[in-house]
C-alpha cells in the first residue's frame, strides 16, 4: 500500500468484505481459505476492519480474539429478510434477534470501531441464488408485498435503533429492489429514523443506475457504504445475456476500486458523498471474486487501498 496523500476525514473508516477471499452467496468459491488467512490479508493491506463472512468462526469471543489480535473491527453484519413470502416475518425476527446479541457481544469485547450498522435485504423471491437468467427472473413485488416489506423494515429498524444500532438496507441484483425506482419507492415508504441505505456502487452500475444520482436524492439516508467497481465488458458480454448471478460473478463482473479495468467513477462518487462532512461511517470495498481466478485476493485489496490512500488517506 502506498502512503496516504491526504489525510484521512474525521469519523471514516475503511474496510473490505470476506467476499474478495471467499463467497458468501456461493459458499464453495474460496471455501479453502480460512478466516485466519483472510483477517490477516485484511490487516497486511491496510484495512481497519471487515463484515463476517461464512467462513468466520460463529462464537463471537473467538472472532473478537481473532480480529483484536490484528487490530480489526467489524464494519457491518448481514441478515436477509423474508417479508415478503409466507411466514418470512417470524423467520426474520428470529435472525434479527441472534445478530442482535452476538453484535453485543463482540461490541462489548472493546473493539477499535464499534459496529453501529446492519446490512440488510430482502431477499423473498430473489433469483440470485439460482440458475436461472438473473435479467429475465427479476422479482417484481406486488403493492401488497411492498406495504409488508415497508412496514416489516419500520418495524425491525425500529428495534434495532432501540439497541444502538442502525438498519441499512441493500439494493441488490436479482432482488425486488434494484431499480432506481425500487430504491425510491422504498425509501419513500421506510422511516428514515429507522432504515437507512446501503449504497452498493457496483449493484447500482449494475443495474443501470448511477450511485451519484442516488447519493444526491437520498443523501440524508446512507448509513453504510460499499465500493464495488463493475467490469463493464463483462456486464456487455451477449455469451452472458441469459446469464445467471454465479455465472456473472465467475466471469468477474466485479472488481474492487483501483483496478483499471472497472467502470465505476470512484472519484465522482467520493466527491458527491463528502466523507467527513455529509457522511460519516465505514467506506468497504468489496468484490465478489473468484479467488483462484486470475490474481490473488490480497493483490486486489491492496489496489483498492491504495487507491483510498490516494483519495481518502
Amino acid at each position: 500500500m502506498q502512503a496516504p496523500t491526504t489525510p484521512r476525514p474525521e469519523g471514516i473508516h475503511l474496510g473490505i468484505t470476506p467476499t474478495c477471499w471467499s463467497n458468501d452467496d456461493f459458499p464453495l468459491i474460496g471455501n479453502d481459505i480460512p478466516m485466519e488467512q483472510c483477517l490477516s490479508e485484511i490487516a497486511l493491506a491496510g484495512f481497519e476492519g471487515c463484515s463476517i463472512g461464512h467462513t468466520f468462526t460463529t462464537d463471537a469471543d473467538a472472532l473478537a480474539a481473532a480480529m483484536h489480535l490484528r487490530g480489526l473491527s467489524v464494519s457491518e453484519p448481514w441478515m436477509s429478510t423474508y417479508f415478503t413470502v409466507p411466514e418470512g416475518c417470524e423467520r426474520t425476527a428470529r435472525e434479527l434477534l441472534k445478530v442482535l446479541e452476538f453484535l453485543k457481544r463482540l461490541n462489548a469485547a472493546g473493539p477499535p470501531v464499534k459496529t453501529g450498522v446492519i446490512g440488510v435485504a430482502e431477499f423473498g423471491g430473489a433469483v440470485h441464488l439460482q440458475a436461472v437468467s438473473l435479467r429475465a427472473n427479476k422479482p417484481e413485488f406486488t403493492d401488497a408485498q411492498w406495504t409488508e416489506l415497508c412496514e416489516g423494515l419500520n418495524k425491525i429498524g425500529e428495534i434495532t435503533a432501540n439497541q444502538g444500532f442502525r438498519l441499512a438496507y441493500h439494493p441488490h441484483m436479482g432482488t425486488g429492489v434494484q431499480s432506481g425506482a425500487d430504491i425510491d419507492r422504498l425509501m419513500r415508504h421506510t422511516d428514515p429514523r429507522h432504515v437507512g441505505l446501503l449504497l452498493d456502487t457496483g449493484h447500482l452500475a449494475w443495474a443501470g443506475v448511477d450511485p451519484v444520482d442516488v447519493i444526491e436524492r437520498h443523501r440524508d439516508r446512507i448509513a453504510h457504504l460499499h465500493l464495488k467497481n463493475v467490469r463493464g465488458s463483462v456486464r456487455a458480454d451477449g455469451a452472458l445475456a441469459d446469464g445467471s448471478f454465479r455465472e456473472y460473478v465467475e466471469a468477474g463482473i466485479f472488481t474492487v476500486p483501483g483496478d483499471g479495468d472497472g467502470d465505476v467513477d470512484f472519484d465522482a462518487v467520493l466527491k458527491a458523498l463528502r466523507p467527513g462532512e455529509s457522511y460519516r461511517g465505514w467506506l468497504v470495498v468489496e468484490a465478489e471474486q473468484d479467488p483462484h481466478a486470475g490474481h490473488p485476493p490480497l493483490h486486489y485489496a491492496q489496489l483498492a487501498r491504495s487507491y483510498l490512500a490516494r483519495v481518502i488517506g
